[in-house]
């Protein structure tokens, strides 16, 4: 405790340095990996959040599969993080898809599965005729829900399949402050996300009694390419083509729109300051995933 540190002792930090008892540095000591040897599947990982998400388990020491629908950016964050981490196609509203996913791991990692990230979503379209319910669309409200809610549900069951026998693991679901404040979003995805704190509740009572724990993190908004691209429709409603997933033609935003994005995020937030970006949503699921939220 640095109150009671006598002067001539430095106040350190056990996790990064070691002292001699003269107070003299010794060697460092590294950093510990609070997911060392476990496994874990990150959907939609290939990109924003969940790209910063695996960097960050990948960092910590886990073997990661990325369960994606960009084969190409799945394929290059893996090929670029080593072979600890790798990459399975999956579309986590089919349920073939997140079952083989599974297995995939399963067979891969020795029939271990220790984390399963729900971090796969579409924002849905973001027009300003979308966002409203006098033009509400059956069709698309579907599509997201199925996504987002029914992607959520399915991973659950899956990654429950593999971690009750072992009576461990964690499950953790990427929300969105959509799921607990109103007029943030269009109402599918906003519908879509209360489902996934539904889910959460609902299993963690289920599956707490076989030793699995399940959460999930609630971020404000985050300048990723998806939001940006969101934020493009909103503005550019003529151009929007009905015959367009949006959601999946996503290029690489401009360092000025990051910026722009950004600054509309800070503006919008309570707490002034702090810049949310992807890597502190992924230190939030760190923790839930690690032993140390046990």
């Amino acid at each position: 405790r640095p109150e009671i540190a006598h002067a001539h002792q430095p106040v350190m930090s056990p996790s990064h340095h070691g002292w001699d008892g003269n107070g003299a540095t010794a060697v460092p000591t590294p950093m510990p990996k609070r997911l060392d040897g476990k496994v874990a599947i990150v959907t939609g990982g290939a990109r924003g959040i969940g790209e910063a998400i695996v960097r960050l388990f990948a960092k910590h020491g886990a073997r990661v599969v990325i369960a994606d629908i960009d084969d190409a950016a799945g394929e290059a964050l893996a090929s670029a993080l080593g072979p600890q981490v790798s990459f399975v196609r999956c579309d986590v509203s089919v349920e073939d898809d997140v079952r083989r996913a599974v297995d995939w791991a399963l067979s891969r990692h020795g029939g271990r599965l220790d984390v399963y990230c729900n971090n796969a979503g579409v924002l849905g379209r973001q027009t300003r005729a979308a966002r409203s319910i006098l033009s509400f669309d059956a069709a698309e409200f579907d599509r997201v829900l199925r996504v987002n809610a029914l992607g959520a549900a399915l991973g659950m069951k899956h990654a429950a399949r593999a971690m009750a026998p072992r009576r461990a693991g964690s499950i953790v679901s990427v929300a969105s402050v959509a799921a607990v404040l109103g007029g943030l979003g269009p109402h599918a995805y906003t519908a879509s996300k209360h489902a996934i704190v539904g889910l959460t509740k609902n299993a963690a009572c289920e599956l707490g009694a076989h030793g699995v724990r399940v959460n999930c993190v609630s971020p404000f908004g985050v300048a990723t390419p998806m939001l940006i691209n969101a934020w493009r429709q909103g503005h550019d409603d003529a151009t929007a083509d009905a015959d367009r997933d949006l959601d999946l033609d996503v290029t690489v935003p401009s360092d000025q729109e990051v910026e722009k994005m950004e600054e509309v995020v800070r503006g919008l937030a309570t707490l002034k300051g702090p810049t949310l970006r992807p890597r502190d949503i992924a230190e939030a699921v760190l923790f839930l995933a690690s032993d140390e939220a046990r």
